[in-house]
């Protein structure tokens, strides 16, 4: 547990409110760049909308029907320095493009796109985009609906399996330069003096405990809690009178679903990015984890945003559009195996049409709302995190050097590898192990740190064991998230530090392994494994559990008193 009065004592240069990979991202920049820096969770880190993504680093080929030119260039931009720095996680992916007459789109005019989207990215290391016929595409893809199919553009881009371990890496460099980076912490209040923030009242939702976060005269606060900026915004105070710093609304967030289903007749191997005959909207089917994935929708949301489920008209629009696409699939809601869904924090945009609202960021200077101090973020993808953590530190620097007349250090973001990079050689070494595969598992998840979870099963031999049968995942994974990944409940170890619960029965298969382990290496208590099985099944029950199979799982029965 973090030393809050440790904490209390200390006052720091950066202050950022939000832990999804943005905001550790702004953090790892500053503190890489000397600040005294420390970030502050509500829950766990990535556990918003970075959790919920189509899990791809990719250029945005669609951006360009909305001349979005720099948002591609961007974006393609930093998808080669992921792959550089992070190549355990992330890694190429080839898409197919099938073309269709009676799509929006004629063949040259994507081809025409494929072209730009090959200049755009002129400094890439993944091969040029090339045009199929429709016969080569039937060749190719024989389960692909040949009627109406004039041929296929394919190209690539890069997938991120495990987007929740691509923040969690962001968040351990952080710390290793010097970051305060805290989870399951509420900001209950942003404290004014003047027109600047000059601490935050904060609460361990855990514990209870509360505690306050100090600045100083030259600090800068930054808002990258997402979908949740308005609401922080709304959380200031002045004296005992509320003063939001907020005057307008910045988020329209729209809804994006997925579902996740075993491999079909004719899944493909690569990932196939289709038109949706019901709406034209652009969709996935992806390969992920020897399962599919398939994405996604873009509908107006106004709910709960701790409580962002997939409607069952969702489920029945993906898999209608899926089946269309690849007839032999024949999916239905039983095979439907897992769904999320995110909210995209959009700028607010009253009536506009919701695929054309900008996906470019924005760094609002909240000076003009009488906060001299605090910059939020609106907007921001998973591909473009780096830049943006890049840009909100520079915005920092110039607030903070405004009245001197000297320049802030530069970021080393773009060459600096992630803790678990790792080279091909060192790779190579570590699979002379005796167990090959829970190796090459390991490797896929924490790369160059995997010595460090097989340290566990050289402590605890039995630990080795699969946590359970037919799934890759081993017993000292769960030590490792407690010991070393801030792992603090079942969901984040079972959601966000392993796969588990997206891969068999939502996960609950899992549970009393998981207690099994916690109890006995690393010190839960019976009282706080039931406390976590209830909020697990909530969790689920609320955000991922379809409604027509809610009646399949009953509420788990506590052993002891909460």
């Amino acid at each position: 547990m973090p030393d809050y009065s440790t904490i209390e004592a200390t006052t720091y240069d950066l202050i950022v409110i939000g832990g999804g990979i943005n905001g550790v991202a702004v953090a790892r920049d500053g503190a890489l760049r000397g600040l005294k820096t420390i970030l502050i969770e509500k829950g766990d880190f990535g556990g918003g909308t970075t959790s919920w993504s189509s899990r791809l680093v990719h250029g945005g080929l669609r951006y360009l029907e909305y001349f979005e030119f720099n948002l591609v260039r961007e974006s393609l931009r930093e998808r080669e320095i992921l792959l550089r720095t992070a190549p355990h996680l992330v890694k190429p992916i080839q898409m197919t493009i099938p073309i269709y007459a009676q799509g929006s789109r004629s063949y040259w005019e994507i081809q025409a796109g494929m072209v730009l989207y090959d200049l755009l990215s002129y400094d890439k290391s993944l091969p040029n985009h090339r045009m199929l016929a429709a016969q080569k595409l039937q060749q190719l893809f024989r389960a692909v609906e040949p009627e109406g199919c004039r041929g296929a553009a394919q190209y690539y881009d890069a997938q991120v399996e495990y987007a929740e371990r691509l923040c969690l890496e962001i968040v351990l460099s952080a710390q290793e330069a010097g970051a305060t980076m805290l989870s399951y912490v509420t900001v209950a209040q942003l404290q004014r003096k003047d027109q600047r923030i000059s601490s935050l009242l904060c609460r361990d939702t855990e514990t209870g405990e509360a505690f306050t976060v100090h600045g100083h005269d030259q600090t800068v606060v930054i808002n990258t809690s997402g979908p949740w900026v308005d609401q922080v915004c709304r959380s200031g105070i002045k004296g005992n009178a509320p003063a939001p710093v907020g005057k307008s609304r910045k988020i329209g967030g729209t809804r994006g679903s997925h579902i996740i289903v075993d491999k079909f007749p004719g899944a493909p191997d690569e990932a196939l990015y289709v038109e949706a005959l019901t709406d034209g909207r652009p969709f996935f089917i992806l390969p992920w984890l020897g399962m599919c994935l398939i994405g996604t929708t873009d509908i107006r949301f106004e709910g709960d945003l701790d409580k962002v489920h997939v409607s069952n008209d969702e489920i029945d629009y993906l898999l209608n559009e899926a089946n269309r696409v690849i007839p032999t699939a024949q999916l239905t809601r039983e095979s439907v195996q897992f769904t999320y869904a995110g909210v995209r924090p959009l700028p607010y945009s009253k009536g506009k049409k919701t695929s054309s609202i900008t996906r470019s960021h924005v760094l609002y200077d909240h000076t003009s709302e009488g906060v001299n101090n605090m910059v939020s973020l609106i907007g921001g993808k998973l591909t473009t995190h780096r830049q943006v953590g890049e840009e909100m530190v520079d915005a920092a620097l110039r607030k903070r050097l405004k009245k001197q007349k000297k320049s802030g250090s530069h970021s080393v973001t773009r060459q600096a590898p992630l803790p678990g990079a790792i080279s091909t050689s060192e790779a190579k070494t570590l699979m002379t192990t005796a167990n090959r595969d829970v190796v090459a598992h390991l490797l896929s998840l924490y790369g160059a740190r995997t010595p460090q979870v097989l340290a566990i099963v050289e402590e605890f031999p039995e630990l080795v064991e699969p946590i359970v049968p037919d799934q890759p995942d081993i017993k000292a994974q769960i030590v490792y998230s407690v010991r070393s990944e801030m792992a603090r409940t079942y969901l984040d170890i079972c959601r966000r530090r392993t796969a588990l619960s997206m891969r068999s029965n939502y996960g609950f298969d899992v549970l009393p392994v998981l207690a099994d382990v916690l109890k006995r290496y690393c010190g839960w208590s019976e009282g706080k494994c039931d406390r976590n099985l209830i909020d697990y099944y909530t969790y689920m029950r609320d955000n991922c559990i379809p409604d027509y199979q809610l009646d399949k799982y009953s509420p788990p029965i506590a052993t002891t008193v909460a």
